[in-house]
Parts: C-alpha cells; structure tokens; sequence
C-alpha cells in the first residue's frame, strides 16, 4: 500500500489552514492507511501554528513545523519535504485553493511515474498573477526547454528518494521549477493531469510582490549558470516498484 506525507506550506493563513489541513487527512484516509500531513507555519504573524497544534490534539497524523521567521516559500518546503517520512510526498498549497480528493486520481499514475503534477484547469486568480505566470513559464522554457504546462501549481506527488537525489537548493520561488528541471534533467518520469482550481477564501497570496518575482529571475538565472549534470544514483528503470 502506498503511503504519503502531505507537505503544506502556510504563512498567515489562520482562517483557512485548520479547514485546510483536515481536508488533505480526509482526502488522504480514503487512499491508504499510511498518511501523515505536515503543516509548515513559515514564520506567520497570526495563529496558523496554534490552530494546528489545537487541531493536532484530536488528529494527531496532522501537525505543525514552524519557522522562527518567514525564510520564503521554498524553505518551507523544504523543512516539510525534509520532516516527511512517507514513501511518496504530497506538495499542496495551505491556503485552500486545491481540492484534496482529486489526489485520488494522481495515484494509479504512480504505477509508471515518478512524479505526478498537476496544472489548474482553469487557474482562479487575478489577471495579473496569470500574466505574470505566463512570462514565467517562457522563461523558464526558454532556459531550460519544456518544463511543464504548469510550473507552479501546488499539487505534486513525487517519491521520497526523487527528493534527496535531485539536490534543490532554491529558497523562494524558484522551488518548483528547479525541481522539475532537475527531475527532468535527471530522467524521471513526469505525468501531467488536471487539477480544480479554487479562488482564495481568506489570506493574501505574496507571489506577486516585487522582491518575490526580482529574486525568482535571480535565482533562475543562477540556476542556468550553476547546473550540473545529474547526480549518480538515478533508478535505471523508472515505474518499478
């Protein structure tokens, strides 16, 4: 049987994370008996690291990992990838724009790839955030060839060891498409489904700020000039289990 940790990134997000966090367990307990959810509290000024540790009392497979001070999206990511210990790890959003039972149709896909990734069908958010996206996306095709149709979206299902092996050292919002180029580079198998996108209920999205987009063309850039040729250790064959 299949068992997964998810991993949600929040900053800010107490109105929606405990909301949130039980829909990914209860999306998670219909699949497999083995599922833990990680919520990584990236140095929030509110009480997203209270909820859930109010919320872990009655669900223990939920819990909170909290940052002293915000170190950026990609940094949460990676204490949750890290503190997973799951066989396959789940990367969503804590905000509640994913519906977590569509999880259930990335899993028959694990039997032939190594990363399941989605793209939002349609994406829910403000034009200027899909602009935005879409200089981003060329961007990174045009340093790295075809990436994925949705480079961003937060709902990804990647084994364990795809993770320690393909060494991501981007701390902000360059996470993902590092990844997913070094994945790729590395010859790992990558399907791509449909996912809903939900327009955000409460919280304020930090993507589109200034700072945020300079250091992504930054560290993308450096990404490009810094790339090596992948670790040794890939799996010769993919899809076996």
């Amino acid at each position: 049987m299949i068992s997964i940790s998810a991993v949600l990134p929040a900053y800010n997000e107490e109105a929606v994370i405990g909301s949130t966090a039980r829909a990914v367990a209860d999306a998670l307990s219909t699949c497999t008996d083995s599922y833990e959810v990680i919520v990584v509290n990236d140095g929030s000024r509110d009480r997203t690291a209270a909820v859930i540790d109010d919320l872990h009392a009655s669900r223990p497979e939920i819990r909170c990992v909290s940052h002293p001070t915000n170190r950026g999206y990609g940094e949460a990511l990676r204490t949750g990838l890290n503190a997973g210990g799951k066989e396959w790890l789940f990367i969503t959003d804590g905000d509640g724009q994913f519906d977590p039972t569509e999880i259930e149709r990335f899993l028959p896909q694990t039997d032939n790839a190594e990363l399941v990734i989605g793209f939002r069908a349609p994406r829910k958010d403000p034009f200027i955030r899909k602009l935005n996206a879409l200089g981003w996306k060329a961007v990174v095709h045009l340093l790295f060839g075809y990436t994925a149709r949705d480079i961003d979206c937060a709902f990804k299902l990647l084994r364990k060891d795809i993770w320690h092996h393909v060494e991501v050292h981007s701390g902000g919002a360059t996470f993902s498409a590092e990844l997913l180029v070094k994945a790729r580079q590395c010859g790992y198998e990558v399907v791509e489904l449909p996912v809903t996108h939900l327009p955000r209920r409460a919280g304020q999205a930090t993507g589109a700020r200034p700072r945020v987009i300079l250091r992504a063309f930054r560290d993308i850039i450096r990404l490009r000039l810094a790339l090596k040729p992948c670790p040794e250790g890939a799996p010769e064959s993919h899809g076996e289990r």
